[in-house]
This record gives structure tokens, sequence and C-alpha cells, in this order.
């Protein structure tokens, strides 16, 4: 059940939040009592879910266009301190996914840029703009949307290139601005949205499974998502004071499972002085590594 008035009067940026995960997230930080400013790149979209949102007595505005372009980023923010007189939350939920059948082996140039942009590009230029803000003011959380894409398991380019680097972008961010009360968090969200539905995304799960990539568990739970209303609780406790200490995480939240990355650490393969040895050979380096 939803915690009432646990966001109330905080200011709220949601980009992505027109459709799926983002959606959620508007909905769910509304009736939590923030002020949201919806994004999204459709302009019809952005007015039904203002439309629909405040109907149900929410307090939303809405800006429309893709912001990986950094004017649109500048006016999210200016629009979420002009309309509701102060920043407290970001939410980048904004995603698209790899073309049909993408592979390192035929994908362009150009489609692995706008894959970077849309993700990457779209986290850069809204963090880049709202972190002074949060800065000065001395508090404020931001929340960016990973997957575990990153890890290469679902194949593709782009797509787990960006998400991998929306983490490192968000724990440089997080470590830079603890000092001055500002929080940054990433979540992995497994939910079934427009990009994880069709005969197109479940011929991509099946194949993955069918080359080793993907196994039994991974597959299946991949076919069987959980809504969107199941993952956007985690969006909002990172949002909320509750969350106070909680910063440069990598959650994950999928249905009713929730987890997290811990920080990676090398584990030791082998260790000389470099002051008193020769560097290591290429013989040795194999014993130590191919072992």
């Amino acid at each position: 059940m939803s915690t009432p008035d646990l966001l109330a009067g905080r200011g709220a940026v949601v980009v992505g939040g027109t459709r799926g995960i983002g959606r959620a997230v508007s909905e769910l930080f509304c009736t939590m009592g923030a002020r949201v400013v919806v994004n999204g790149r459709d302009a019809d979209a952005v007015g039904q879910s203002v439309e629909s949102l405040t109907a149900s007595g929410g307090d939303a505005v809405g800006v429309a266009g893709a912001a990986d372009d950094e004017t649109v980023a500048a006016g999210l923010i200016e629009a979420c301190t002009q309309s509701f007189g102060r920043l407290d939350i970001l939410v980048n939920c904004a995603g698209i996914a790899e073309p049909a059948g993408s592979s390192i082996l035929h994908i362009t140039a150009g489609e692995f840029d706008t894959l970077i942009g849309a993700h990457l590009g779209t986290v850069f230029h809204t963090c880049r703009v709202a972190a002074p803000i949060m800065a000065a003011q001395g508090h404020g959380t931001i929340i960016n949307t990973g997957s575990v894409a990153f890890l290469g398991d679902y194949g593709g380019t782009g797509y787990p290139a960006g998400k991998a680097a929306v983490n490192g972008l968000t724990m440089a961010i997080a470590a830079e601005l603890k000092s001055v009360g500002v929080r940054a968090n990433v979540v992995c969200p497994g939910a079934k949205t427009r990009l994880s539905t069709g005969p197109g995304y479940e011929e991509h799960i099946g194949d993955l499974h069918r080359r080793g990539m993907l196994d039994e568990m991974t597959m299946r739970a991949s076919l069987d998502a959980a809504p969107p209303a199941f993952v956007a609780p985690l969006y909002a406790y990172l949002a909320s004071d509750l969350a106070r200490e909680v910063t440069g995480q990598i959650l994950v939240g999928a249905g009713g499972f929730v987890g997290r990355f811990e920080r990676p650490t090398p584990a030791l393969l082998g260790y000389r002085d470099h002051h008193d040895s020769d560097p290591w050979s290429v013989a040795e380096l194999h014993a130590m590594i191919a072992r």
C-alpha cells in the first residue's frame, strides 16, 4: 500500500513519464503528494497523461520533446521550478529499443549513436541542468533508469552500452554530490512495457535462450514480466526522505524481486612489487587468468 503524503509538496520531473514505467512513477508520485512535470516525445501522449493525472487529483504539467536535446532538458527543469517553485526529484525513465535483430555485426553508426543519445544523452543533459540547482539548495534526489542488459546477456549494442554508461555516470554524480546533500541512484527495472512485449520481443528472448545467452529462468521471467506498477514504489522510496542515506546504489526491481548490484571489486590473481620485479610475462599472465 502506498504511503500518503510521502512526497507531499515535492517538485519532480519524470522524463519518459507518459508510458510504461515512467507513467506508473508519475501516477504514484502524484498520489503521494508530489507535483510532477511529465515529459515524453509525443505531445498528444503528454497532454493525455497530464489530463489523466489532474483528473485524478494530481498536480501535473507537461513538456513535450526528447530530453536528449539540451534545450528540451533545460526546459523540463525550468518548468518544474517555475510551475512549482522548487526542484526536488529528477527521474529519468526514457528509453528506446534496439533495432530488430540488432548486433555488432550489422548495426549502423547512426543507429548506435541514436541509442546512446536516447539513454546516456538524456541522463547527461537532464542531470547537468538539475545538479547545480540541487547542489545550491543542499538537497535533491536523482533516480536514473538502468537495465540488467548492461551485463550483455540480452545482446544488442547501444542499449547495453548506454545503460552501462548511465550506471557509471550516476555513480560519479553520487560520489561528487554526496557532500552537498544530493543523492543519485539507479533502478534496473523489469516490467511489461511496449519495449518488452510483442512477437518481435518474444522471438528475440527465445533466440537468446537458444544461443545459451539466457538461462531458462531468466527467459521465462523476461516473457512474464509484472506490470510497471510493481516497480514504481522503488522509485518513490528513493525519492523520499526514507532513503536519505541511500546513494550510489544500483538496484533491481522486477515484480516481487528486489535486489542490488554490489560494488565491483577486483579479485586478486597475482601480485609482485614493481620496484624490484620484472613485468609479468605473457606465459605467467596466461597461467593466472586462464586457470
